[in-house]
């Protein structure tokens, strides 16, 4: 049952077939094939439970809340103040790329939005001053990768339903490794500012910085609404989504004024879109992970692995190869939704704790959104200053070799990932 599994799986992902499709094909055969035909109703059952959780409501609603701050001046205003902060130092506006993807990552939850938020503003201002584009453009993508690890978090929601594990746990255990990633990215664009010889910016204004500040400051408070009122138990996760849009709808409306209706309509309908996008993966998924655990196709793999090694560090190292290589090929929803009832029989085995795992998992995974060929930030990044794909892919190579080497230090120091909660 395993090999009708895999097999009809890849060779459907192989024709072209999108990935939903592959996962519940591939499952509707193997219980045709091994429960007989009269049981392919289970399909349609298994897909409606998949998406009867109360935490996936997050989902769609922390999606639209990036989409409408990455559509208006809350981005622009807040690029400006760390800009007045950290603008005087050679290659400051690199510097200010970065902080800028990390704190629109407290607020989004999505790779694809922070690139666009911050590109969309920063790589004009860059270019104009000097800036190499392409190493610019690299960079932004980069940042965007924090997105997903900074909490909100799309993936870390879909790992928590999937796995039964907290997502507030998860939320506060994203903190560090996402602070890390900032950190090498932050060194990295600092060491070839150096070597470029990039200009320093308007030198420190406190007047500027307070002036910057007062007009961010609706921005800023978002993250420490939602973030403070998780962390405090005033509400949900999913509750904080919720929050996060009507917050952002009533600063854009009528802070900022820079919301219309027409606007809101082609934001929700894009926002719609996406959605539908992942909940139709997340559906799809059920059957695939029904037939896992019917065959416990997942033990069979773990106990395959384990006659391999019994070593938690080798393993954790195939582990995290075969995380980067799904980021190569496969979109972050489909990989989190697919591996994650594959390894974590392995996991367990091996006594690793599955909120680590949780956040190695999606670290892991983020570094596939600038690992071309499916490398979603690249792609968003290239859109926004239409330089080619392979130009940006090069330029992105010392980003990607410093995620990997912080992707390694959570895979095998474990109090960097849930230090917040021990």
């Amino acid at each position: 049952m395993a090999a009708i599994l895999f097999i009809v799986f890849l060779g459907l992902l192989v024709l072209g077939v999108p990935v939903a499709f592959s996962i519940c094909s591939a499952a509707a055969v193997t219980i045709a094939t091994g429960l007989g035909t009269k049981n392919l109703l289970m399909v349609i059952q298994r897909m409606f439970e998949s998406c009867n959780s109360f935490s996936l409501t997050a989902v769609p609603f922390f999606i639209l809340a990036g989409d409408l701050l990455s559509k208006g001046k809350i981005s622009k205003l807040l690029v400006e103040f760390c800009e007045s902060l950290l603008g005087m130092i050679r290659g400051g506006l690199s510097v200010v790329s970065v902080l800028a993807g990390m704190f629109f990552a407290a607020i989004s939850g999505s790779g694809a939005a922070t690139t666009a938020a911050v590109g969309g503003t920063l790589v004009p201002e860059l270019k104009k001053r000097g800036y190499r584009e392409d190493a610019s453009a690299a960079l932004i993508a980069a940042a965007g990768t924090i997105g997903v690890v900074i909490p909100p978090s799309v993936p870390m929601v879909l790992y928590a339903v999937i796995a039964e594990e907290s997502v507030n746990n998860l939320f506060k255990a994203g903190f560090i490794p996402g602070f890390l990633m900032g950190g090498m990215l932050i060194a990295i664009a600092l060491v070839q500012a150096y070597r470029n010889h990039y200009p320093k910016g308007a030198s420190f204004n406190l007047v500027n910085v307070l002036r910057t500040f007062l007009k961010a400051i609706p921005g800023i408070l978002m993250p420490l609404i939602i973030l403070g009122g998780i962390f405090s138990g005033i509400f949900t996760p999913s509750e904080a989504a919720a929050v996060a849009v009507v917050y952002a709808v009533l600063v854009s409306a009528f802070v900022y004024r820079d919301l219309t209706l027409k606007s809101l309509f082609h934001i929700m309908l894009g926002s719609a879109r996406t959605s539908a996008v992942i909940m139709i993966i997340i559906g799809c998924s059920g059957p695939f992970g029904w037939c896992l655990a019917k065959w416990k196709i997942p033990e069979a793999i773990a106990a395959a692995v384990l006659s391999v090694s019994t070593n938690k560090y080798i393993i954790l190292l195939l582990i995290s190869v075969i995380i980067l290589i799904a980021g190569v090929f496969m979109e972050t929803s489909s990989a989190i939704i697919l591996l994650t009832p594959v390894f974590l029989p392995l996991v367990r085995a091996l006594e690793i704790s599955t909120l680590h795992f949780g956040v190695l998992f999606v670290v892991g995974i983020a570094i596939g959104m600038i690992t071309p060929p499916v490398a979603i930030n690249l792609f968003v990044a290239s859109g926004i200053t239409k330089l080619s794909l392979e130009k940006i892919s090069r330029a992105v190579i010392p980003y990607l070799v410093g995620l990997i080497i912080v992707f390694l230090l959570i895979v095998y120091v474990p109090l960097i990932a849930p230090g917040l909660i021990l």
